[in-house]
């Protein structure tokens, strides 16, 4: 399997997959939470017979040079250490996908460096208003920024992730990536699978990381978001990459998503209010007060604001899929992607 790149940018020493295709579209891949470059595979090998590609691990994650992560500026310097890679590698111009996370991410780079994008694809993105704690149009439940903070990780999840555990317990990493990434389990064989588990065991651990830090309270949801780490950096309050819809120059969006998402959705079953209708959290004050936040309508409207303003997007959904659909419908991914950039 093709080994990581390591390059020293101007922000850090970035571990990158690296698949040099001269004379096709630039192409870089940006991946999820929990995650790495790594999560691309085995499509990435697909992608890069059309595109001329490079798929980064983020600060905190993977192989990266790791520094701690400041929750309310977050998305804005992951997306600024994407572009002191893209100068290294002389990307100039390039179409940008961000994967959940990820999508907040390459969001905020458009909104930061919409001039440098030929295309931009959110694959399975967070809404554009964060994680949790808000209306359909974006406004807060509260104004103390209920949403999904480092306090909310399950204990037993971030124990297996300490004790670098590769076994098949339910809470470990394997169990936990094939029930929120896939609608049908593993589509692919264990080495792929064992790949995945060892990059996420790769995710740096505590308060500058993930989790995060927290605020704890008396009364649902318990928990509010900290300042520090990569879950806090998903808060309402930090997170709201809206101003989407309103950048210059308009550049093409693709949005492709799965059907049966259960992790970003319009019930979200890592949204506090969902686990409180379900009875999992105690105390919950009720659908009048806090309903579940409707991501994927979120993004929608956003998206529909930006083509009210002169730009152009496209919605895929890819039925029988989950988080993952890039890795379980592979070719037609590929195709989608491919009569996008017009390749």
């Amino acid at each position: 399997m093709k080994e990581k790149t390591m390059i020293q940018t101007d922000r850090r020493l970035t571990a990158l997959y690296r698949f040099p295709n001269p004379g096709k579209p630039k192409l870089m891949l940006i991946h999820g939470n929990a995650s790495s470059s790594a999560f691309f595979f085995p499509v990435i090998e697909k992608l890069a017979e059309h595109f001329d590609i490079a798929a980064p691990d983020l600060n905190g994650f993977g192989d990266t040079e790791s520094s701690p992560v400041h929750s309310p500026t977050a998305l804005h310097d992951w997306a600024e250490d994407i572009d002191a890679l893209a100068e290294k590698l002389g990307f100039e111009r390039f179409a940008l996908l961000g994967w959940s996370l990820g999508g907040g991410v390459v969001m905020r780079y458009a909104i930061n460096h919409p001039d440098k994008l030929t295309h931009l694809i959110l694959l399975s993105p967070m809404s554009p208003y964060g994680f949790g704690g808000t209306r359909a149009d974006g406004t807060p439940y509260d104004e103390k920024g209920w949403g999904s903070p480092g306090g909310f990780a399950n204990p037993a999840f971030i124990e297996k992730l300490k004790e670098q555990d590769r076994g098949e317990d339910p809470m470990a990493a394997r169990g936990v990536l094939e029930k929120s990434l896939f609608a049908n389990g593993w589509p692919f064989d264990k080495a792929y699978q064992d790949l995945f588990v060892d990059e996420l065991l790769k995710i740096r651990l505590g308060e500058d990381y993930y989790p995060g830090d927290y605020v704890p309270q008396a009364a649902f949801p318990y928990v509010l978001p900290g300042t520090r780490g990569i879950s806090n950096a998903l808060a309402p309050q930090y997170a709201n990459v809206s101003a989407i819809a309103e950048i210059s120059p308009k550049v093409p969006i693709l949005w492709i998503r799965g059907d049966k998402d259960t992790l970003v959705s319009d019930q979200s079953y890592s949204d506090l209010a969902t686990l409180g209708m379900l009875n999992i959290i105690p105390g919950y004050p009720g659908a009048e007060v806090f309903p579940p936040q409707p991501m994927v309508a979120q993004t929608r409207n956003v998206l529909e604001k930006y083509r009210e303003n002169g730009g152009r997007f496209e919605e895929k959904v890819f039925e029988n899929c989950a988080h993952a659909s890039h890795l379980e419908k592979p070719d037609d991914f590929v195709e989608e992607m491919k009569a996008f950039i017009g390749v």
